[in-house]
C-alpha cells in the first residue's frame, strides 16, 4: 500500500504510542474490520468495562475511533475520516486478523452481549 500523504514524526509518534498498547492495538485491528461495543471488548479481553472504556476514550480524543448510537448502545469503528487513516490502516493490515476473537464471541453467544 502507497501512503498518498505524509505524516508528522511526531503524529507518527503519537500514533504508534496509541497502538504500543496491545490491547488497544488489537482494538483498533478489530475495529478496521467489524463494529463493536463496549461490553463485547469486554467479554474478549475478560476486563472490566472501566478498563475498556478507557482504552476506547484514549482512540476516540485522539480522533482514530468514532461512535456510532444504535438504539441505547453505542457501537465504535474506525475512523476512516482520520487525517491520516492510511497509515493506520497500512499498519493494521500488516497485523495478523483477530476473526478468532468475534468467532469465539459468537461461539459463546455473546457476539452482541449488548443487545
Amino acid at each position: 500500500m502507497i501512503i498518498k500523504q505524509s505524516i508528522e514524526i511526531e503524529q507518527a509518534a503519537a500514533v504508534l504510542k496509541l497502538l504500543g498498547d496491545k490491547t488497544r492495538l488489537t482494538m483498533m485491528r478489530i475495529l478496521a474490520e467489524q463494529d463493536c461495543c463496549v461490553c463485547e471488548f469486554v467479554a474478549m479481553f475478560d476486563t472490566s468495562q472501566p478498563a475498556i472504556s478507557q482504552h476506547i476514550r484514549k482512540l476516540k480524543d485522539a480522533g482514530l475511533v468514532k461512535e456510532s448510537r444504535r438504539g441505547q448502545w453505542i457501537f465504535y469503528s474506525l475512523n476512516q475520516q482520520y487525517e491520516h487513516v492510511e497509515f493506520v490502516q497500512m499498519l493494521l493490515n500488516a497485523l495478523p486478523s483477530q476473526e478468532e476473537k468475534l468467532t469465539e464471541l459468537e461461539r459463546q453467544g455473546k457476539r452482541i452481549s449488548c443487545e
